[in-house]
């Protein structure tokens, strides 16, 4: 009988994020290899606050959904008692905690040690998060620090998502374990490119010759579509076969919307077969992100769909990309930057073809949840292990 994990993530499924799949498809391997998970969330949602979904017990705690959604507030009302004394209940042999930038975080830190189980806490972020107000991130800067203290006390073993994120532990005087990397589902992905759920060539009536750029992501500022959508527009004046597709949702909506053309699509927010459809249809995946990532997900999905990726160096992009026979990273966003580097991939095939060989090779080596979750149990062994000597 495998252990029963407790995974703390302060958003979850349905809303779609990095860490939210990151949470969701750790659980689910961990169930495949015999194991048990339940997932502590918050309820931004508003929707059912206790149910199995695929096998995974999810508990959603009622929240505040400040920042839109983006930043949830434990809610401590009656409903929320109700769950905490359920929660005390169910089995746990190890709790794993996502990201330190949440009360929810502070939560989970608690809920191991009053429990007595071994608990490690994963880093997803690699700088302080900014809404552009000097005051308001300096507070922000603050109550993390604050808030980080705060779990040191609970939880001793700290991980990231890549090494970047690592890095940014030591800013907090923390020494991360290691990395526990973001990874994708190969064989789920080439199932779905074999049976595409649809053809968005077709549907779109884009010439089979040209080529496609896409992204897939939140639409905020941070993550460069605007640049982007600039950067291609500059590129249609000399190559009328070039083509952008723009997939996801967020504050910068109805300005993405405003820009669309003859040759820059906007598909809304789409599913994750629908994502796999559409990189199975790229020629260059583009994310000209400044945003604190860990490791985009996004980025994964497209270099295991066959895309070219074209991204920064934020989170750990770099070290899938190694270098530029890999994909091409970026220091910045500036649409002139994304412009250059998209000209120099789409003026080469030979180039884009062979990146695209050494990404997906290193990736099917590195970047796998079947790589992970095995990582993710031998920690668990080590500090089960060692925390029952101690008890001993």
């Amino acid at each position: 009988m495998g252990r029963h994990y407790v995974i703390f993530s302060a958003l979850y499924l349905p809303n779609l994020g990095g860490v939210e799949r990151f949470t969701y498809n750790l659980a689910k391997k961990l169930l495949a290899q015999g194991d048990q998970v339940t997932v502590v969330t918050s309820n931004v949602q508003g929707i059912q606050e206790l149910e199995n979904s695929e096998g995974i017990e999810v508990f959603r705690m009622p929240c505040f959904s400040l920042l839109g959604g983006r930043f949830p507030v434990v809610k401590k009302n009656g409903a929320y008692r109700n769950l905490e004394k359920q929660l005390k209940a169910i089995p746990c042999d190890f709790v794993i905690v996502n990201t330190r930038y949440y009360l929810h975080s502070l939560f989970g830190v608690k809920f191991a040690q009053k429990r007595g189980v071994p608990c490690i806490t994963i880093e997803h972020g690699t700088s302080h998060l900014s809404i552009e107000s000097p005051l308001f991130d300096r507070l922000g800067q603050w109550f993390e620090h604050f808030l980080t203290s705060r779990i040191r006390r609970h939880c001793r073993h700290f991980y990231g998502v890549s090494q970047n994120c690592c890095r940014w532990l030591t800013h907090f005087g923390i020494e991360p374990e290691g990395t526990v990397y973001n990874a994708i589902d190969l064989d789920q992905i080439q199932s779905y490119l074999d049976h595409p759920v649809i053809h968005y060539r077709q549907e779109l009536k884009i010439p089979e010759h040209a080529k496609v750029i896409a992204y897939t992501g939140r639409l905020v500022r941070e993550k460069g579509v605007l640049s982007l959508m600039e950067a291609v527009r500059r590129i249609h004046e000399n190559d009328p076969n070039v083509f952008l597709l723009i997939a996801g949702d967020g504050d910068l909506r109805d300005e993405v919307e405003r820009g669309l053309t003859d040759y820059i699509f906007f598909l809304g927010k789409i599913d994750f077969p629908h994502v796999v459809s559409l990189l199975g249809e790229t020629d260059i995946f583009c994310l000209p992100t400044v945003y604190p990532e860990g490791f985009p997900t996004s980025v994964l999905e497209a270099a295991a769909c066959g895309c070219f990726i074209v991204t920064t160096d934020r989170g750990g992009s770099k070290e899938l990309i190694r270098d530029d026979s890999y994909g091409r990273i970026m220091e910045g966003n500036a649409p002139e930057e994304v412009y250059q580097n998209l000209e120099e991939a789409l003026s080469d095939d030979d180039y884009r073809r062979g990146a695209v060989e050494k990404s997906y090779q290193r990736l099917r080596e590195n970047f796998t949840w079947d790589i992970v979750s095995e990582k993710v149990r031998s920690i668990a062994d080590q500090l089960c292990q060692s925390h029952e000597s101690i008890k001993a």
